[in-house]
């Protein structure tokens, strides 16, 4: 009896039954489809209503501003909110893949909303040409919508997620159009070979295809079309012709039609929809007809105006007191619960009927089936899953739990798997939370994507035991009511509040209390947010949030804890900027890290703030120091070494620093240094002016002794060695070589005269060889007292005899060896100094 009653709910089209159980009876009250515009998302989703402004109807005991109000599939009130946005009449209302409301009103303004219907901002216009030329069509799909103006332009929004962007809207091209097309619909993007939305025009007996930026006419004769509907895998067209045809036509060959079905009446049907992939159904008042490519029609009848919403395995059928789900009955549902079956899932299920009655037949039925008892189990199991009432599910779990107690070679898994999938539906079906999913929208949409939409829904328990029970992350569930419960606690106490936040967040160790907190400084909350940021462990994310609460001294603190060089700089900057100068140091003072980044970031770029840092903190000889660099630092600007010798900008930096370094015994000889430096500055710069050659500034003493010898401006270079006190050896060293520099051989020669040179004739002879000038060399070899020293110089001028003879009175063995192989290449010469080795007795 069971059976039959199961059965006797199933309509027969063709040979395939259909059935249609009501899923809910609806919680609303005064709510009447026929006078409101209805959004209904898929999957179970919520439902959209709002009075509809092209009607005028009748108002009851309700007030003249019209409110949207959302409801979950049971018609349980989520929220409502009153309609007050400008823009004309309301001409299109859908929700978006991540549920999010979106209406379009005739000037072209796109508004969106959240399931709190809270507005969306900001709100994004179409364009000019919608705004001046109406808005009077709109056809939605997943994420995206076309919309025709009473200029017969076309307008696509590709992507609600991109809107406000460049590209946010498109402007689809159409041909001169003389009147409205009778009907439009779109191919959705994922099902086209371009990867772009097909429209779909009817116009004239025609269709007008329109697909990346083509025209192609269509479908010639198959018109005119008043309805038509896309099905959900965008192959197949359903549409209505004016003399009462059902055309089912494909999308890829308009020449060829499916199947086409007469029906009664020639007045469009007011809904058309796909039922499945092999049905169409077509609404007129009160009648609802199912139609299929074989067979006789069935009809529903209604009393009332109903709403039909496509599923991915049905359509869900809202009416004003039901929620409706028409569907095909599933192969194993027919086999256990069809009058007469003798399958072996039925026999299964009713040998459960005779064990539960003690009867005998029970064993006789497990007999009939014992070769074919694991695919009984499976139907059975498979069967449970299709079913919206409870009693039935466990029946036929029931069922295939008793097979297998008599089956040893079926897998446990598929029956665990689906009690936990049944569970799962079970919880998110009951009417408070009105999500009315079948087991093929539950796997086509996946436990996550479930789980967002019930945290969307504040059905934080719900989400949070389903994240616990599948395994999934359950941060995403408590982040979310942690948000939630901040906006809707204003009366809590920040510190009630904060211990009712904190027992809920440590059951995720891993979860971001910082952005808890930032959600609690937008919602004015800035003390909540203070206590909430100590908790974050990260400071990568503590710090950001804590400068943007006005929290610079504890972020500051938070960065060098950390270590972090980057974080320390950011907060340095912030306060920088944002603090006056002293309150800056005030906060840095004590902070070393950032002290010293702090100093190592100014020498680089900010020089005249260091200046000032270390003249407030009194550390004088770091500014003389700067002061000295910056000198340094305009020699490489042109206009810095410009002016007098008293006027050049160099000078006053110096001599700055010479001050500040005398006012420390700990650096008198930097002291010292600055007024030499000052002192040379100023010479070269006379020197420059007297010789109008820019050749002495920067160069040492050395330097400029040496050149003014060049030039020989013997006076000057004079005048250097005095006022610098420089010592004998290092001038006689300067002239010899700046002598030999010009060549002035005579002049060398004079000043090895003058008197006996403290540096010795070395360097004379040295410069004379290193200018190639042997005869020269002659002139001061013999007066080298070292016979090593003149026998190394002879050698390096070639004359082997004096090298042999000076070598002979040092008696060193290791130089007469030197001094062969530097003649190896003269045999006579080596010869010479073997000789000398041998009367020397060296070996």
């Amino acid at each position: 009896m069971a059976a039959v009653s199961v059965a006797a709910e199933w309509q027969l089209l063709y040979n395939c039954y259909y059935r249609k159980p009501e899923i809910y009876t609806i919680k609303w009250k005064n709510i009447d489809l026929s006078r409101n515009k209805v959004a209904c998302a898929p999957f179970g989703g919520p439902i959209a209503v709002i009075r509809d402004d092209s009607k005028i109807v009748q108002l009851y005991a309700e007030s003249a501003l019209r409110k949207l109000r959302i409801f979950n599939s049971a018609g349980v009130q989520i929220t409502e909110t009153v309609w007050r946005n400008p823009g004309g009449r309301l001409i299109g209302i859908s929700w978006t893949e991540d549920q999010t409301l979106v209406c379009i009103v005739q000037d072209g303004t796109i508004y969106r909303y959240n399931l709190q219907a809270e507005l969306i901002e900001p709100n994004v216009s179409l364009g000019r040409e919608c705004f001046e030329h109406s808005v009077v069509e709109c056809v939605f799909w997943g994420n995206g919508v076309v919309c025709l103006n009473e200029k017969l332009q076309l307008f696509c929004v590709p992507d609600f997620k991109i809107l406000g962007r460049d590209d946010g809207v498109v402007k689809l091209p159409v041909p001169n159009l003389e009147e409205p097309p009778l009907c439009m619909a779109v191919i959705e993007p994922q099902y086209t070979e371009s990867g772009s939305v097909v429209v779909l025009l009817a116009v004239g007996d025609y269709v007008l295809l329109i697909e990346d930026g083509e025209v192609h006419q269509v479908g010639v004769g198959v018109g005119p079309l008043q309805k038509m509907v896309v099905s959900r895998d965008g192959k197949l067209l359903a549409s209505f012709t004016h003399d009462g045809r059902l055309l089912v036509i494909s999308t890829q060959d308009f020449s060829r039609i499916i199947f086409e079905y007469s029906c009664e009446s020639a007045l469009p049907p007011e809904q058309l929809a796909w039922c499945g992939m092999d049905t169409v159904l077509l609404y007129w008042d009160e009648v609802l007809l199912m139609v299929g490519p074989y067979g006789d029609p069935v009809n529903y009848f209604y009393d009332e105006p109903i709403f039909l919403i496509s599923e991915c395995d049905g359509v869900r059928v809202l009416s004003n007191t039901s929620m409706e789900f028409l569907q095909r009955v599933p192969d194993s549902t027919v086999s256990i619960f069809k009058i007469g079956s003798t399958t072996p899932a039925a026999l299964l299920n009713d040998a459960l009927d005779h064990f539960d009655k003690r009867s005998a037949k029970a064993d006789e039925n497990l007999r009939m089936i014992r070769s074919s008892l694991p695919e009984a189990i499976e139907a059975c199991i498979d069967a449970a899953g299709y079913e919206f009432v409870i009693s039935r599910q466990r029946s036929l779990l029931r069922a295939a739990s008793y097979g297998q107690a008599f089956c040893s070679n079926v897998p446990r898994d598929r029956f665990q798997e689906m009690c936990k999938t049944l569970r799962i539906l079970n919880a998110v079906r009951s009417a408070d939370v009105g999500i009315p999913l079948s087991i093929q929208q539950y796997k086509v949409l996946t436990a996550p994507v479930l789980i967002s939409r019930l945290i969307n829904a504040n059905h934080h328990l719900l989400a949070l035991r389903l994240s616990e029970y599948l395994g999934l992350n359950q941060e995403l569930v408590v982040m979310h009511w942690a948000c939630s419960k901040i906006t809707a606690s204003l009366t809590i106490p920040d510190p009630a509040l904060l211990d009712i936040l904190l027992d809920k967040l440590k059951l995720c160790k891993s979860i971001s209390y910082a952005a808890v907190a930032e959600h609690a400084d937008k919602s004015g909350r800035r003390k909540l947010a203070a206590m909430l940021i100590e908790h974050e462990p990260r400071s990568s994310k503590q710090v950001p949030l804590l400068l943007s609460i006005g929290e610079e001294d504890v972020a500051l603190t938070k960065a060098t804890e950390s270590g972090d060089t980057d974080l320390v700089y950011m907060v340095l900057f912030h306060i920088w900027h944002k603090r006056p100068y002293l309150e800056f140091l005030g906060a840095i003072h004590a902070k070393a890290l950032a002290r010293d980044l702090l100093i190592a970031y100014a020498q680089c770029y900010k020089h005249e703030f260091l200046k000032q840092f270390f003249t407030t903190t009194g550390q004088s000889e770091e500014v003389a120091f700067l002061l000295w660099k910056e000198s340094w630092q305009l020699s490489k600007i042109p206009m810095g070494s410009k002016g007098t010798p008293l006027h050049n900008p160099r000078l006053k930096p110096i001599e700055d620093a010479r001050k500040l370094f005398a006012e420390s015994k700990e650096h008198n000889f930097e002291s010292k240094a600055a007024e030499e430096h000052a002192k040379l500055l100023r010479f070269q710069h006379e020197l420059e002016a007297s010789t109008k050659q820019a050749i002495f500034v920067d160069s040492s003493i050395s330097d400029t002794i040496r050149t003014c010898i060049v030039i020989r401006n013997h006076r000057a270079a004079m005048k250097v060695k005095t006022e610098f006190k420089v010592s004998e050896k290092r001038w006689y060293w300067l002239k010899v070589f700046a002598l030999a520099t010009i060549r002035e051989w005579d002049a060398l020669e004079k000043f090895s005269k003058e008197k006996r040179p403290p540096i010795g004739y070395k360097p004379f002879v040295e410069a004379c060889i290193d200018h190639d000038e042997k005869n020269e060399a002659l002139k001061y070899i013999p007066k080298l007292a070292d016979p090593r020293e003149r026998a190394e110089a002879y050698a390096r001028i070639g004359m082997a005899n004096e090298a042999a003879e000076a070598a002979s009175q040092a008696k060193d063995s290791e130089l007469l060896g030197r001094l062969k192989l530097s003649f190896s290449q003269n045999a006579a010469a080596s010869s010479i100094f073997d000789t000398l080795r041998d009367k020397l007795g060296v070996s």
